[in-house]
C-alpha cells in the first residue's frame, strides 16, 4: 500500500498563492505517477496537475502558466505550487500515486486538503 499525506490547504486572497505538499510513504518503489486532483462543490474530480509515469508533467488548461508541480525523488514528495489564484481554484486538493502492486494497477489517494480563494 501506499500512503499519501497533504498539507498545506488554506484561504487566501485571491491574485494570492499557496503551496501544497504531498508526502508518500509505504511501497514506493511501486509508485509511477503522482499527481494532484481537485474537487469543487458539486463538480467532478478532476486533474490539475501530474508527473506521468513517462516522468513528463501533464496540466489542465485551466492552471496552465499559474500552477507548477514539483517533486524530491529523495523525501518522497510531491508539491503544486500556485500562483495567481481565483475564486474558481476553490476546492478540495487531492493527492494522488498510480502504483503497479502484484501486477495489478491501483491508485492511492491522501485525505485531501481545502484551498479556498476569497474575492
Amino acid at each position: 500500500q501506499v500512503q499519501l499525506v497533504e498539507s498545506g490547504g488554506g484561504l487566501v486572497q485571491a491574485g494570492g498563492s499557496l503551496r501544497l505538499s504531498c508526502a508518500a510513504s509505504g511501497i514506493i518503489s511501486s509508485v509511477n505517477a503522482m499527481g494532484w486532483y481537485r474537487q469543487a462543490p458539486g463538480k467532478e474530480r478532476e486533474l490539475v496537475a501530474e508527473f506521468t509515469s513517462g516522468g513528463s508533467t501533464n496540466y489542465a488548461d485551466s492552471v496552465k502558466g499559474r500552477f507548477a508541480i514539483s517533486r524530491d525523488n529523495a523525501k518522497h514528495t510531491v508539491s503544486l505550487t500556485m500562483f495567481k489564484l481565483t475564486p474558481e481554484d476553490t476546492a478540495v486538493y487531492y493527492c494522488n500515486a498510480a502504483a503497479v502492486i502484484a501486477g495489478s494497477n491501483h491508485r492511492f489517494w491522501g485525505q485531501g486538503t481545502q484551498v479556498s480563494v476569497s474575492s
